[in-house]
């Protein structure tokens, strides 16, 4: 063999071994003496092999970033951050027609970068950008050893990789610099996306590849498959996913990754899920801007560890009893938190929570702390044990699942959550209603239905502590002033479980009435992109059961009204179905949404076949993009404000 073909060889097996592998097999002094051969040879021969490490050597600093075009678009991920987004997402999936697997992997906090190769040699590198042509970055990826010049596979190949700086290596960084950097995240962006490689090579940033974004005649068909090609191929990869069965093994997937990032070398900012079959991808297809088949659920909150003392068990609106844990006080994102939810038996189970044992609790903005799993058990922990009956009224539980409920529906503290719901705002909007009240009026007034509001009057709410003139009034006008409602609001007001703000909307806006959801059919709601066979299920479920339906003549008897949102006939965009993409200077999105369906137009999220109109307003993407291609008519924000000032 010649020499610096041998050279070659045994030098990038010594970088795979200590850059990807961690496991190095010769001394420093060892490599760096062959190092120094192969380099007077190609001085000597004035010739350097396509997959040399001296290519590696950060050359002059450039004037600018070239532009770099995909051979497949690089998607970006859908997001949540809710166990409800989540669940959405599953819902999505199942509509497939096929059971399907799915993947869960760590989502790093860095810099997507791409990599190309042809005939089984690297010949460029490029940030994401727009996903359809970003920034080519090759000299900077050059000086960055974490993955291969040359690789087995011949064919034409792009593979995608999150390009990050290690939290031990920036805080060595950081000892030395003159300016230290904020954060790992910054720092590998700012050294990929620097003018000059010596900068990047100072950074020592590496790249954990985790995709395949092209290939020619693919020799996987799933996610996992795809994972083991790059590392067969000599890539380094985070080697830590989750195959997952059920939605609820990627749930307990999320919760590890969730427990383990605080206690690894690399930022993390979430899990990534996707289904794991091609060809249930290709079902799902994509959106113009994210795949149906993945998503990102981000984590946004800070987290503490603390003891369990004592778990409470609180009744739900739907029956449903929520352990919430009384801890030891800790100080968490602001606040001093001596509570936390365990959300239901099932979790206390998977958790293995005990009381008198250390736990991890995160917080997110002002919401109820939850607890994320168990870190240590003492010598005083003991199980928690599920209540028998309710702690409230005494009635037997029940056990769905996780789940355990209260068979009740009478049960005090049930009562007064659902009709706090009812009474909220984005419900029926009833001012001044809290959960306070609502207690008042079942223990003083005998309230237990909705429609027991509308009965109220003044000889009645005078005989309440704290019911002066002037808030009677008030309460009085509020009931009155919500027998107009909105169908969405009315049918979110009415604590189905399962549908929320959105999938209320969604309802209204398939069904058009009261009657209509009412009516509905399993198989029509599941024609429904956000509604999933549980969700069905428990809408069918309760309009078909009697005391609801009882429920509902007597609150149309006392004159609620709901009703779909009407526009005039005729309105300037009746009958267009409306995107909008970009920023608005005139209005907030909200409000031009709000315009477009008061003029008689459907609002859409993305560009379809359906859709008839786009208004682009600044920075418009590739939703614009999409529809000059389909032929679609776009206006810009001065032709908007021209069509609303004619009406």
């Amino acid at each position: 063999m010649d020499r610096m073909r041998e050279l070659v060889d045994i030098l990038n097996r010594y970088a795979y071994e200590y850059y990807v592998q961690d496991v190095p097999s010769v001394s420093d002094a060892e490599y760096d003496a062959l190092y120094d051969e192969l380099r007077a040879l190609e001085r000597e021969r004035g010739q350097v092999l396509p997959d040399s490490p001296t290519r590696r050597v950060g050359g002059e600093p450039i004037k600018a970033f070239a532009r770099h075009e995909h051979i497949a678009r690089l998607y970006s991920l859908d997001k949540a951050v809710t166990e409800d987004e989540l669940d959405a997402f599953f819902a999505r999936v199942s509509k497939a027609g096929e059971e399907t697997d799915f993947t869960v992997e760590y989502k790093f906090d860095g810099l997507t970068i791409c990599l190309t190769y042809e005939g089984g040699n690297f010949v460029g590198a490029a940030t994401r950008g727009n996903g359809v042509v970003g920034e080519d970055v090759t000299a900077q990826v050059l000086t960055i050893k974490s993955y291969p010049l040359s690789i087995p596979y011949r064919g034409r190949l792009e593979v995608k990789g999150e390009a990050i700086i290690r939290l031990s290596v920036l805080e060595e960084y950081n000892r030395h610099a003159a300016e230290p950097l904020k954060n790992a995240r910054n720092a590998a962006a700012g050294a990929i996306r620097n003018l000059d490689p010596a900068v990047t090579a100072s950074r020592k940033p590496e790249i954990l590849f985790y995709d395949v974004n092209f290939i020619e005649d693919a020799p996987f068909s799933t996610q996992t498959g795809a994972v083991a090609f790059l590392e067969e191929q000599g890539f380094k990869t985070f080697r830590h996913m989750w195959r997952c069965e059920t939605a609820q093994e990627v749930k307990d997937a999320i919760a590890q990754i969730d427990m383990a990032r605080k206690s690894i070398d690399v930022l993390t900012d979430g899990a990534v899920v996707k289904v794991n079959d091609y060809a249930v991808r290709e079902r799902l297809g994509y959106t113009d801007k994210f795949p149906r088949w993945a998503i990102a659920f981000k984590f946004e909150a800070e987290e503490a560890v603390t003891t369990v003392r004592k778990v409470l068990w609180q009744v739900g609106r739907t029956g449903k009893l929520t352990p919430l844990a009384e801890v030891d006080p800790v100080e968490l994102a602001g606040a001093t938190v001596r509570k936390a939810t365990l959300n239901n038996l099932g979790d206390i189970r998977r958790k293995d929570i005990r009381i008198g044992s250390k736990v991890l609790i995160r917080r997110s903005n002002e919401v109820i702390p939850e607890i994320l799993g168990a870190c240590e058990h003492t010598g005083e922990s003991v199980e928690i044990e599920a209540p028998r009956t309710c702690p409230y009224c005494g009635s037997p539980i029940a056990e769905e699942g996780a789940n355990l409920f209260c068979t009740n529906r009478a049960c005090r503290p049930r009562i007064a959550a659902q009709l706090a719901n009812f009474a909220s705002k984005g419900a029926m909007d009833i001012e001044g209603f809290s959960e306070m009240t609502a207690y008042q009026l079942i223990d003083a007034l005998g309230v237990r239905n909705f429609s027991d509001l509308y009965s109220l009057d003044k000889k009645k709410l005078a005989t309440l502590d704290g019911f002066g003139e002037k808030k009677i009034s008030n309460l009085l006008k509020a009931i009155e002033a919500s027998k107009a409602v909105p169908l969405d609001r009315f049918l979110f007001a009415l604590g189905i479980d399962g549908i929320g703000k959105v999938a209320s909307q969604d309802l209204a806006q398939r069904f058009k009435s009261l009657r209509g959801v009412a009516q509905a059919t399993t198989e029509q709601l599941l024609e429904m992109e956000n509604i999933g066979e549980k969700t069905a299920a428990n809408i069918v479920g309760w309009f078909a059961d009697g005391a609801n339906r009882a429920e509902l003549e007597r609150l149309l008897a006392a004159g609620v009204d709901p009703q779909e949102k009407r526009v005039a006939a005729g309105g300037a965009f009746a009958g267009e179905n409306v995107v909008l993409t970009g920023t608005l200077s005139q209005f907030k999105r909200s409000e031009a949404q709000k315009r477009i369906e008061e003029e008689g137009g459907v609002n859409q999220s993305a560009v379809t076949a359906k859709t008839t109109l786009v208004i682009a307003g600044e920075s418009a993407g590739s939703k614009l993009e999409k529809a000059r291609a389909l032929g679609i008519r776009v206006i810009d924000e001065a032709e908007f404000l021209k069509i609303l000032s004619k009406q």
